[in-house]
């Protein structure tokens, strides 16, 4: 990897460190205060655990992230990655506690309107709508485990010295639990931009596992992060620690606990796929505010000990934070952004050129989207996204949503189907002798649509599936993004 590739993502590795010092307390935050365990101790367990987790389960939530804004020059990705850092020193210094997820949302905004490029609005509503619910979910876990916790351990005749032991014990697995969860919920926001930006090279490792390109970026996250949560990380808790002075061991084993529950629930793809066999609404695997969970489950187990004891006060002022916090990681983004481009000259938004097919206005037809005004633009091709857009809308006013749609579909994003590729590069077995067949048959065939490519490849629903069903939907959207991935051309070839 080139030299300047490993600057770029430095601002990344800024973003891991800053999060891991912003997070150590909701972590191992009240088993340090309380003497329970030594920051050391508590540091090491969590940046081994916040390292598998990014690495093992890391991907479930990094797609959201990147459907709100698809970040794709390197130099982009750095001005992201540092206006979200900076946002959370910032934070930090004025003794609010936010989160990785809430300053990324916010920065990626930010370059969204620099770049004058489409927000979608579904993949932000889900976020939106996850920072509302998993306080809520959590505070409910943190109410029902207290009072599960007072009607049978706290029952128990058990002497001082053996319950502190258990107490530590519990607060140890907790926190390596909610370890895990945080590095597979949140290493989307530290290396999410780059995943489509920096391509590399899978790496064995001895001979026993290989990690992808993603998995070796979500292995640098998952370092910086746990050498934030070792270096810095005390300092946080120490901010903080008048407030954790209030919460006993047994408050923060449980609210660590329901903290764990509701990371889970956003970020397991086997759970999302359990739910769905249940017939369950299943729940949006995004990137999550552990701030927001952990101030939930010591609501719901204040309330669950005495609901008189809740500084609703402090909860205005924390919450001050959540919403302050992406507004200036979308600022500081935004001004980051004019200075690589403008003084630096470096591309923030590599150039991607747009065209509108016969197949295009079909599909948009079939979206309701109404295409009579722009029939004149077809098979006209349009270098920049602005260019396009300013064609668009002399023709008629489209809605914000319109136009996501509209650049997804007329984005030139080029195909070639080559077998070779598929025995070199793809494991065969997860395929069918069906599915396979329908691959060779389109051996040697290019595609500049993405729906092109997907009509061509995936025309038969008896072969792939009939996907009517939501599993069946989401199965089959892997295996078509899995070989789109496969077959896709590289963006210079068609620059």
């Amino acid at each position: 990897m080139e030299l300047s590739v490993w600057f770029f993502i430095l601002s990344a590795l800024f973003l891991g460190w800053s999060s891991g010092a912003n997070n150590a307390s909701n972590i191992f935050g009240t088993a340090v205060v309380s003497k329970m365990l030594k920051f050391r101790t508590a540091a090491v367990i969590s940046g081994i655990f916040v390292i598998l987790g990014s690495v093992i389960s890391g991907g479930g939530t990094t797609k959201t992230l990147n459907d709100l804004g698809s970040v794709n020059a390197l130099a982009g990705s750095f001005a992201v990655a540092a206006g979200a850092g900076i946002s959370i020193i910032l934070m930090i210094r004025s003794k609010l506690l936010v989160s990785s997820a809430q300053v990324i949302v916010g920065a990626i905004i930010g370059w969204n309107l620099f770049t004058d490029s489409p927000t979608d609005y579904f993949s932000l509503y889900k976020i939106l709508l996850s920072w509302i619910t998993s306080p809520i979910i959590a505070a409910v876990f943190g109410f029902l485990l207290f009072k599960l916790m007072k009607a049978t351990v706290l029952k128990w005749k058990i002497h001082l010295l053996e319950f502190d032991t258990y107490t530590r014990f519990g607060l140890i697995l907790a926190g390596a639990l909610a370890s895990y969860s945080f590095g597979a919920n949140n290493i989307a926001n530290v290396m999410g931009m780059f995943v489509s930006s920096v391509q590399l090279p899978d790496l064995p490792i001895a001979h026993i596992f290989v990690l992808n390109g993603e998995q070796q970026l979500f292995l640098l996250g998952g370092i910086s992060i746990a050498v934030g949560i070792f270096t810095y990380g005390n300092q946080v808790i120490n901010t903080v620690s008048e407030d954790f002075n209030r919460i006993s061991p047994i408050t923060g084993f449980v609210a660590v606990s329901a903290e764990i529950l509701v990371l889970f629930l956003f970020t397991s793809q086997k759970l999302e796929q359990f739910f769905i066999r249940s017939n369950l609404p299943p729940v949006p695997l995004v990137p999550l505010s552990t701030t927001q969970a952990f101030i939930g489950a010591i609501i719901g187990t204040g309330i669950a000990k005495d609901p008189h004891s809740v500084n609703f006060k402090v909860l205005g002022k924390i919450a001050s934070g959540w919403v302050i916090a992406p507004a200036v990681a979308g600022l500081i983004t935004f001004v980051s952004l004019f200075f690589v481009q403008n003084v630096f000259e470096q591309k923030v938004i590599l150039s991607e050129p747009y065209e509108l097919t016969a197949s295009v206005m079909t599909e948009l037809s079939s979206e309701g989207i109404r295409t009579e005004a722009i029939g004149s633009l077809v098979n006209v091709r349009f270098k920049t996204k602005k260019e396009f857009r300013v064609e668009l809308l002399q023709r008629s006013r489209f809605t914000k949503e319109q136009l996501y749609k509209i650049f997804s579909c007329s984005i030139i994003d080029s195909f070639y189907i080559d077998t070779n590729r598929l025995y070199k590069n793809f494991d065969i077995s997860l395929l069918t002798p069906e599915q396979l067949q329908e691959i060779k048959k389109q051996h040697g065939e290019a595609f500049n649509h993405k729906i092109d490519f997907q009509q061509a490849l995936f025309r038969s629903r008896t072969v792939w599936g009939a996907a009517n069903d939501t599993l069946s939907t989401i199965e089959l959207h892997k295996t078509m993004t899995t070989l789109e991935d496969l077959f896709r051309v590289s963006a210079a070839s068609h620059n």
